[in-house]
This record gives structure tokens, sequence and C-alpha cells, in this order.
């Protein structure tokens, strides 16, 4: 994913399937090509980058 993308995500009200190693996230934050993001399954919250997010309807 790229930060363009990242930011239109977060600033979105609408839902957003995002996913990192094939679990679902949230944006929280992006900074430069690192995210903040949170797991839907209660995980901790971790710093990724960028390149490692992906939304599923890419792969559909």
């Amino acid at each position: 994913m790229n930060a363009e993308r990242a930011n239109e995500i977060l600033q979105s009200k609408m839902k957003c399937d995002v996913f990192y190693e094939e679990k679902p996230v949230w944006i929280q934050d992006v900074r430069d090509n690192i995210a903040k993001i949170g797991f839907l399954d209660g995980s901790k919250e971790k710093n990724v980058y960028l390149e490692d997010l992906y939304e599923r309807s890419l792969y559909q």
C-alpha cells in the first residue's frame, strides 16, 4: 500500500478491509512509510511498513 491510499483510508468514514500478514487491521496513523495499526482481534498495536499492508478487494 502506498502513503496516499493509507491516508485516504485513514480519513474515510467507510469500512475498508485492510490486512497485515493475513490479519484484519485498522490504520491509526501514517508517518512517511510507516503505519501505526491496531489488530481487530485485540492484539497489541504495531508500527509496520506501508508496503506490508494490503486491501482484500485487490486480491478477489
